[in-house]
Parts: structure tokens; C-alpha cells; sequence
């Protein structure tokens, strides 16, 4: 499965999966923490094939620190990624009213 390629919405629903995994660990008192060990590092990997260049990046280390942490499983990785990458990030990347004119 080739989740760089995935369109918003099954990114989404892959983010929302990823984080009830990250989530099961709460479920199993003890067991938890041996479970986040495995999940840590395979998180962080798949953040960085869901999202390429410098914030995939970042996004698996924070994943990745996340996970390992005893008490921060909480924080849904996934699903803030990708709000910062279809909702945050491309609403500073909008046009300006400003309009350039080129004079040869």
C-alpha cells in the first residue's frame, strides 16, 4: 500500500486508524508499554511514508517521541498532521489580493 499516494480523505481515515492503534495500548494496563515499543518506531515509519520532506520528518519524530513516552498517547500524531497538511499549512500557502505585473 502506497500511502504517499493516498487522496486527502483516505489519508485522513489512515490517520484516524493510526491513532486508535497508538490509542490501544490503554487498553491493556501493563502490557501497554511493551506494545507502545513496537509502535513507536513503526509509527514514526509510516508518518514518514504518509508524509514526504521536512514534515514528514518531524511529524515521525514527534510520532516517534510520542509513542515511547509513557502518558502521551493521547495526542492524535496522525490526525494533527494532517490537519497541518490539508487544512493549516495550505491556508497560508492561499493567493494574496496582491497582483504582479510584469514589464517588459
Amino acid at each position: 500500500m502506497n500511502l504517499e499516494h493516498l487522496n486527502k480523505y483516505k489519508k485522513l481515515a489512515a490517520s484516524i486508524l493510526f491513532d486508535a492503534i497508538g490509542y490501544a495500548s490503554f487498553i491493556i494496563p501493563g502490557i501497554g508499554e511493551i506494545i507502545d515499543l513496537a509502535w513507536a518506531p513503526a509509527s514514526a515509519w509510516l508518518m514518514t511514508k504518509m508524509y514526504k520532506g521536512p514534515a514528514g520528518k518531524v511529524g515521525a519524530a514527534v510520532s516517534f517521541i510520542e509513542e515511547i513516552m509513557p502518558g502521551l498517547d493521547v495526542v492524535p500524531t496522525f490526525t494533527l498532521m494532517w490537519l497541518y497538511t490539508y487544512v493549516f499549512h495550505r491556508q497560508s500557502e492561499a493567493p494574496t489580493d496582491e497582483q504582479v505585473i510584469k514589464i517588459k
